[in-house]
C-alpha cells in the first residue's frame, strides 16, 4: 500500500514539496481524521503509555489521557490561523512561518533544528515499539545483529515507501492501522478483564504491585493514584505535553495537508474519540500486572516495553495475537513515516534552501527532502541504540522538552508581532540549554543512565515538575524582558511579510493557491481546475 500510494489522489508528479511532503494539500475531513489519528496515536499509545503504567503507574502513564483532551481546544484555537497564513504564502513548515513573520533566518533555523532534533527520539520510540513486538515473536537475542536485524528490515521498508510516495503513503496505510487498532482494543477491553477475573481484581493487583518498595530507591515502585506529592508532576506533564503536541513538525505537516481551514477545526472536534481509546489502552498496563507477564527480554534484562506484546501473546489465541502485533507494528510505521517527512521538509526548506542553495528549484527541494528523510531515520536509530529504553515514554517527553521552546515564536506569532526576534532567539537558546542539562541530570536509579526521566525539581524548590514546562516559563521570562529592553533602545526588528488578512484566509480567497480537485476516472487519478 505504501508503494501504491504514489499514484493515489495524485494531481501531478511528486517532484515538489506540496505534492511529496504535503500530499497535494488536498485532504478532506475523512482522510485527515485517519491521517492525524495515525500521526498522533502511535507506538507511544500502544507500547509506551501502557508500559509506563505497568512500570510506575499513573503519574508517568495516565497523564497522557488529560493531555490529549487538553490539546484539541488549543489546536482548534490556533491551528486554523497557521493553515491560512501557510496556504497564502506557500509555507511548508512552521519554520517557514517564523521566518516570514519575524524576518529572521536565524530564528527560522532555530525552529527547524529544534523540530528535527525533537522528532528523532519520537521516531526512535516507534522503532522501540516495533522492536518489542519482534522480540515477543522470538526475533532477537544477545547478538547485536540478530537483535536489530528485524528492526533494520522494517526500517528499510519504511525508508523505501516514504522515499517513493511521500505523505500519501502513511495517509493510505493509516486506514488499515486505525481499523486494526480499534478492533484490537475493543476485543482487549472486553475479553481480557473476563479472563483476568474482572476490573476489581486488575486494579487490586496494580495497587499492590505499585505500593511495593523499589529495591533501587527504597520508595514505592509507583503511584496507583497520585498523592499530594505527585500533583504538580501530573498536571505539568499533561499541560506541557498538550502545548507541545502540535508544535511537532509532523503534526503541522498533517494539518497543512488539508484542503480548507475548516477541515482543521472539524478534526479538532472529532479527534478526542482517540482520547477515549488512549484511556482504555493505558489500562492494558494494569492488565499486564494482573496477568503477571514476564518482561525479561531475550538478552536477560527486564524491559517494561515488552509488557503489552507479552500480554497479548499470553492471553490471546495465537491468530488474534498476530493481528494485535500487526496493529502495533503498523501503528509504528505510519507515524514514523510522517515524522521523517516533516523533519526532512524542515531541513530542505529552512537549512538547504535558506543557507546552502538559495535558488533551489521545486524538483531539487523534493529530491533533497527525500534523501533527508532517510538521514533522519538513521538519526532515530542512533537514539534507539544509545538511549535508555526501559521507559520508552521518556523518548517522547525528551522531544517535548525541546519542541515546546518553539511555542512563543509560533503560537504567539500567530496573534501578535510584539515579541522581538532577538528576544525570541535568546529565550529559545536559554530554555534549550536549561532543558537539555536538566534532562541529562535525571539518572534512572535502575540503569544508572542519564536522560532517565523528564521530571526534575523546579529550581530553588523541592517541587518536581515536567522540565519542558519549567524551561518554557524561563523562555517566556527571557523573551518578555529582552523584548522590553530591545524596544526601549530601538534595536532594529525584522520585516514582517504577513498581513492581518492572511490569518483568516481560506481556499478560494484572493492570494490562496487554488488547488486542483482530485477526481476518480476509473482508477487513474487526474485533476481538474
Amino acid at each position: 500500500m505504501g508503494f501504491m500510494a504514489s499514484r493515489w489522489r495524485s494531481a501531478g508528479h511528486l517532484d515538489n514539496l506540496d505534492e511529496w511532503g504535503l500530499g497535494g494539500r488536498g485532504f478532506g475531513t475523512f482522510i485527515t481524521w485517519f491521517l492525524l489519528g495515525g500521526d498522533l496515536y502511535t507506538a507511544y499509545t500502544f507500547i509506551a503509555v501502557p508500559a509506563a503504567m505497568y512500570a510506575t503507574g499513573a503519574i508517568s502513564g495516565f497523564f497522557a489521557v488529560p493531555y490529549t483532551i487538553v490539546a484539541y481546544p488549543i489546536v482548534f484555537v490556533f491551528m486554523a490561523r497557521l493553515w491560512s497564513v501557510s496556504h497564502r504564502h506557500g509555507y511548508v513548515t512552521p519554520a517557514d512561518f517564523v521566518g516570514g513573520r519575524y524576518g529572521s533566518k536565524a530564528l527560522s533555523l532555530a525552529v527547524a533544528v529544534t523540530g528535527i532534533l525533537a522528532t528523532m527520539p519520537y521516531i526512535a520510540l516507534q522503532l522501540v515499539g516495533m522492536q518489542a513486538v519482534f522480540e515477543t515473536m522470538g526475533l532477537g537475542g544477545d547478538d547485536l545483529l540478530a537483535k536489530d536485524l528485524p528492526l533494520l528490515i522494517a526500517f528499510a521498508v519504511l525508508a523505501a515507501y516514504t522515499y517513493s510516495s511521500g505523505l500519501r503513503a502513511p495517509a493510505m496505510i493509516a486506514f488499515v492501522k486505525d481499523i486494526l487498532i480499534y478492533v484490537v482494543i475493543l476485543v482487549a477491553i472486553f475479553y481480557l478483564p473476563h479472563v483476568l477475573g474482572g476490573w476489581d481484581s486488575i486494579f487490586g493487583a496494580a495497587q499492590e504491585k505499585l505500593a511495593k518498595p523499589n529495591p533501587a530507591t527504597g520508595k514505592p515502585t509507583g503511584a496507583f493514584i497520585p498523592g499530594d506529592a505527585g500533583y504538580v508532576s501530573y498536571w505539568t506533564l499533561a499541560l506541557g505535553s498538550a502545548m507541545a503536541l502540535f508544535m511537532y513538525p509532523h503534526s503541522v505537516t498533517a494539518v497543512l495537508s488539508t484542503k480548507t481551514r475548516n477541515v482543521v477545526r472539524r478534526n479538532a472536534t472529532l479527534l478526542p474519540a482517540y482520547s477515549l481509546l488512549l484511556g482504555l489502552l493505558a489500562l492494558l498496563g494494569f492488565m499486564a500486572i494482573k496477568a503477571n507477564v514476564n518482561v525479561k527480554g531475550l538478552d536477560g534484562l527486564a524491559n517494561p516495553q515488552l509488557a503489552i506484546p507479552r500480554l497479548f501473546d499470553q492471553e490471546f489465541p495465537s491468530w488474534f495475537a498476530g493481528i494485535a502485533f500487526a496493529a502495533i507494528a503498523v501503528g509504528a510505521l505510519v507515524p514514523a513515516a510522517i515524522m521523517s517527512i516533516a523533519a526532512a521538509n524542515l531541513f530542505t526548506r529552512n537549512i538547504y534552501r535558506d543557507f546552502i542553495k538559495k535558488d533551489a528549484t521545486p524538483a531539487q527541494e523534493a529530491k533533497v527532502s527525500k534523501l533527508a528523510s532517510l538521514v533522519v531515520k538513521f538519526g532515530a536509530l542512533i537514539f534507539v541504540l544509545a538511549m535508555d529504553k526501559t521507559i520508552a515514554l521518556n523518548l517522547q517527553l525528551l522531544g517535548g522538552i525541546w519542541i515546546l521552546q518553539t511555542f512563543p515564536a509560533i503560537v504567539v506569532g500567530l496573534y501578535t508581532r510584539w515579541f522581538h526576534r532577538y528576544a525570541l532567539l535568546a529565550g529559545w537558546a536559554v530554555a534549550m540549554l536549561f532543558g537539555t542539562i536538566s534532562a541529562y541530570n535525571v539518572v534512572n536509579p535502575a540503569t544508572k543512565k542519564h536522560f532517565g526521566g523528564s521530571i526534575a525539581n523546579i529550581p530553588g524548590t523541592s517541587t518536581p515538575a515536567y522540565i519542558a514546562l519549567t524551561a518554557f516559563v524561563l523562555n517566556l521570562v527571557v523573551v518578555i524582558a529582552l523584548t522590553v529592553l530591545f524596544r526601549a533602545i530601538k534595536v532594529p526588528d525584522g520585516k514582517d511579510s504577513t498581513h492581518p488578512t492572511d490569518f483568516t484566509a481560506d481556499r478560494g480567497d484572493p492570494g490562496v493557491k487554488d488547488l486542483p480537485e482530485i477526481v476518480d476516472d476509473g482508477g487513474a487519478a487526474t485533476a481538474k481546475s
